[in-house]
């Protein structure tokens, strides 16, 4: 992945707007049954906001969509809301509701013009997770809100520079999830393009999603800002913020695949193609339906090849960029999931283990700091003493948030001022702790 980083001469990926129907790299038949669709649903609307509908310009693309089905007689002016044949107002016509009826019936999706799957493939490898190599200083900075020990960077840094594969390991709540939900955030590259939809063979993929992508003001979309000489952009895409998408028990084989919509009639993309540029985390792996062996052989062409093969329901394989960051999140032992060969798959493997008594007192005073809660040196001590060292209890990185909040609600409940006391820490740690 590192020598796929942008040269420093080399500008940023942004996509380039179509000037004409070829350009946008679908068919004027495509171009006019997405358009019948937006004129079947809104009923009475103007070329402009088919336009803006689409993302695609009015002169060249939609001026020759409208004149095409206008000729065809699905549709016919009746009016117009502003200067120019932009403003022209369209409905319509009964051919033109047989003709959508008949679209639908094929498919729903309505909304941003896909792009074709050969210029997303391009835009993503375009655009890679990290554009320049990690580094001890900015790893440290990504993770400062969390108290990490210095031998975990020391891992964790080549991990990421590798862009390959991680698997976290170890007991539960010491942040395995977090650790890397923090990476994916703050190392990965900046901000990146994605398309609203992709096209292949006809079919419409759905990429973008408002749960698992973070959208971001973008004034080259938004025509704020100029660009000289380069064209503007094609509003297609979207800016998004570098995707950290997490599944966990529930992921299956078939959610790795396209998902295809059977009212819709269009594909979602599965979580590693939305995942693309950024990092996708399996956590809980090995809790999963499916057996871990089986999940990881469904990895080994993607991490070694660097792209994936997703199946349409007509049987047809399509080759996909596959540039993620995969990390496996496990609370079990790494020898009971799979066996030494499949582990050698997997490029970095590293243990989050318990903190040690100074992480674990910085954590504690941080989360004291969080609820305005006294920290008190003896109520750790007595905290330490009575709950871990008399029956031999591990620190667990999660126990100093878990326990101050205990603490606050107790505090609350009472009317009292929350404090590290005896009574309030007895009082926590009963209700916290289960002994098994």
């Amino acid at each position: 992945m590192v020598d796929q980083a942008l040269k420093p001469d080399q500008e940023p990926f942004v996509p380039t707007e179509p000037l004409s129907v070829a350009e946008t790299g679908l068919s004027l038949g495509f171009l006019a049954d997405l358009a019948l669709k937006v004129l079947y649903f809104r009923g009475y609307v103007s070329a402009a906001e088919i336009a803006d509908e689409v993302r695609l310009p009015y002169t060249g693309v939609i001026d020759t969509v409208m004149d095409f089905l206008k000729r065809d007689q699905m549709c016919e002016v009746k009016g117009a809301s502003g200067i120019g044949r932009a403003g022209y107002q369209y409905t319509i016509t009964a051919k033109g509701i047989t003709r959508a009826r008949e679209v639908l019936n094929r498919g729903q999706y309505v909304g941003p013009a896909p792009v074709p799957f050969l210029a997303y493939g391009e835009g993503i490898r375009q655009q890679p997770m990290l554009t320049s190599s990690i580094h001890e200083d900015s790893l440290r900075d990504a993770v400062s809100h969390l108290v990490v020990e210095r031998d975990m960077l020391e891992m964790l840094g080549p991990a990421v520079n590798s862009g390959r594969s991680i698997f976290l390991y170890g007991d539960p709540g010491n942040g395995k999830t977090v650790l890397a939900e923090s990476v994916g955030t703050m190392v990965l590259g900046a901000e990146m393009y994605i398309p609203y939809a992709v096209e292949v063979g006809g079919m419409v993929i759905k990429v973008y999603d408002e749960v698992n992508h973070e959208r971001v003001s973008d004034p080259l979309m938004e025509g704020t800002l100029p660009r000289p000489g380069r064209g503007r952009p094609d509003r297609r895409w979207v800016k998004i913020k570098r995707p950290v998408i997490m599944t966990g028990g529930e992921l299956t084989l078939e959610t790795l695949d396209l998902v295809w919509d059977d009212v819709a009639m269009y594909y979602e993309a599965p979580f590693q193609m939305k995942a693309n540029g950024g990092m996708f985390i399996i956590d809980d792996f090995g809790r999963q339906q499916v057996r871990p062996r089986d999940l990881l052989n469904r990895w080994v062409v993607p991490l070694e090849k660097r792209y994936d093969y997703l199946t349409l329901h007509t049987g047809q394989k399509i080759e996909v960029p596959f540039e993620v960051l995969i990390v496996f999140a496990t609370n079990l032992e790494p020898r009971d999931l799979v066996d030494e060969a499949f582990l050698r798959r997997i490029r970095h493997k590293i243990e989050v283990g318990d903190p040690s008594p100074e992480s674990f007192r910085e954590i504690f005073r941080r989360e004291c700091a969080r609820l305005s809660i006294p920290y008190s040196e003896d109520g750790l001590r007595y905290l330490l003493h009575e709950y871990y060292a008399k029956i031999n209890r591990p620190l667990r990185a999660c126990h100093p948030r878990d326990i101050v909040d205990e603490i606050m609600d107790i505090a609350r409940y009472r009317d009292v001022a929350p404090t590290l006391s005896k009574e309030l820490i007895d009082r926590a740690c009963n209700a916290y702790f289960v002994e098994l």
